[in-house]
């Protein structure tokens, strides 16, 4: 069974970057649906990124132009490079891949990111 195991989180300021890491092991997710996913406490988790299995990527109105979502099949991996950070980014980030839509999706632990205003 695939794990993934998300890293890179962490406290910035306004305005920084931070890239987050999301690596499988296990098997192969170089075709499965791949999203960064964020909660803050008392809210649902909400999609923040995600790449399909042909490479599209999707964003929400939040991300778009901010943060971008990339793949490394040589790493097995899936990465979020956010930039300009807000405090209202501040929250677990969790990365969810699976096979296909007819799939479950394989939930990271999440990574805590704060931004600082």
């Amino acid at each position: 069974q695939v794990q993934l195991v998300e890293s890179g989180g962490g406290l910035v300021e306004t305005g920084g970057s931070l890239r987050l890491s999301c690596a499988a092991s296990g098997g192969r997710i170089s075709t499965w649906i791949v999203g960064w996913y964020r909660q803050v406490p008392g809210n649902q988790r909400s999609l923040v990124a995600q790449i399909l299995g042909g490479g599209t990527t999707i964003y929400s109105p939040s991300a778009r132009g901010r943060f971008t979502i990339a793949r490394d099949n040589a790493q097995n991996a899936v990465y979020l490079q956010m930039t300009r950070l807000k405090p209202d980014d501040t929250a677990v980030y969790y990365c969810a891949g699976r096979q296909g839509l007819e799939y479950e999706n394989e939930w990271g632990q999440g990574t805590q990111v704060t931004v600082s205003a």
